[in-house]
């Protein structure tokens, strides 16, 4: 059972709040005994995936990866946040249907070393899965298949970036979004019934990540000192990605160079060989 003042303490929320996004005490806390009966399930479908399609990291082209279910707190924080922010779209939220609206209760995070490597992966999962423009979701009670065998790609890819970036994204095989400080490729699957979110980025970019949300998003992100602070290391985490690709290019260019100097030396020391052979030939 969850304490109420405790939640809202803790989320920074009030009363205020939950009359603003039309969801009582009594919905949430049935949403969130039904979230800790299925828990155990999310689990285990987390672990299935990342076992049949994330585990190899060679063959997804990924440096590392982690898996996680939503914590319950966390999913009742969003579905108010979610509720006042677009009432008319998570109007129909209940109990019976939070699943088909949370598309990131079970949640993977896959790393690159470099962000150039994100192509590998993405031509790697929207193989794995199928990728069909016409089985997107838009309405997410309407467009919810409820064929727990169909496991496909539920949502066009994405990546968020900053303006500023390398321009290493293609339009033309995932959206773009740009704008704000936050960097990550998100997939959402169908998978077994439910679904799987995929976010995907640096090692970089993860240590950011992991510092903004631990310290301003969701619950301080009105804090300006905190937000000034979290730019900052969110540029610092740019430019230690643009440093790596720099020199990564730098290895490749060296090996490049090493190449040719190892075949004009082979070919000069063919064509002195010649030469004497010549030589001796003659005498």
């Amino acid at each position: 059972m969850i304490n109420k003042e405790e939640f809202l303490k803790t989320c920074n929320l009030t009363e205020d709040d939950l009359t603003a996004a039309r969801i009582s005490w009594e919905e949430l806390t049935e949403i969130y005994e039904d979230y800790m009966s299925k828990t155990k399930l999310f689990r285990h479908l987390g672990k299935e995936f990342v076992d049949e399609y994330i585990y190899d990291i060679e063959r997804a082209g990924i440096h590392s990866y982690r898996y996680r279910t939503k914590a319950p707190g966390h999913l009742l924080e969003k579905i108010i946040r979610k509720k006042k922010e677009q009432p008319e779209k998570f109007a129909q939220l209940g109990v019976d249907n939070y699943w088909k609206y949370v598309t990131d209760l079970i949640g993977i995070r896959v790393f690159f070393l470099y962000r150039e490597d994100w192509r590998h992966f993405h031509e790697y999962i929207t193989s794995a899965f199928e990728n069909a423009p016409e089985q997107y979701v838009k309405d997410r009670e309407r467009d919810f298949d409820n064929d727990e065998t169909h496991c496909y790609i539920a949502e066009r890819p994405k990546v968020y970036r900053r303006n500023g970036d390398s321009r290493i994204y293609d339009e033309n095989v995932i959206e773009i979004k740009s704008g704000g400080i936050y960097r990550s490729l998100h997939y959402i699957i169908k998978y077994r019934g439910y679904y799987v979110e995929i976010q995907a980025r640096t090692l970089f970019e993860e240590g950011w990540s992991e510092v903004d949300h631990d310290i301003v998003y969701p619950y301080h992100k009105d804090d300006v000192m905190l937000r000034d602070f979290s730019r900052l290391l969110n540029r610092l985490s740019g430019m230690a990605d643009e440093m790596s690709s720099y020199f990564r290019r730098m290895k490749v260019e060296k090996e490049f160079e090493e190449v040719l100097l190892g075949e004009y030396k082979e070919d000069k020391e063919a064509k002195l060989l010649a030469s004497m052979r010549e030589l001796l030939g003659k005498e």
